[in-house]
């Protein structure tokens, strides 16, 4: 198999241009979606190491 580095080249453009970009307006509601949805993790995961945190404390009796 021969490799053509000029044929590649030119693969990769006609793929490009055969991609469907998003607007600008689907980016950025996209990207406040995801930090909305980091967001309600990190409060999720906060939360349950408390619990935890407060959980294992009482079971084995530390006073900090």
């Amino acid at each position: 198999m021969e490799i053509n580095p000029a044929k590649f080249i030119r693969e990769v453009r006609s793929e490009i241009g055969r991609v469907t970009w998003p607007s600008k307006q689907e980016t950025t509601s996209t990207t406040i979606s995801v930090f909305i949805m980091v967001f309600v993790a990190m409060l999720f995961f906060i939360a349950s190491d408390l619990v935890i945190y407060n959980v294992i404390k009482k079971l084995i009796g530390l006073e900090v």
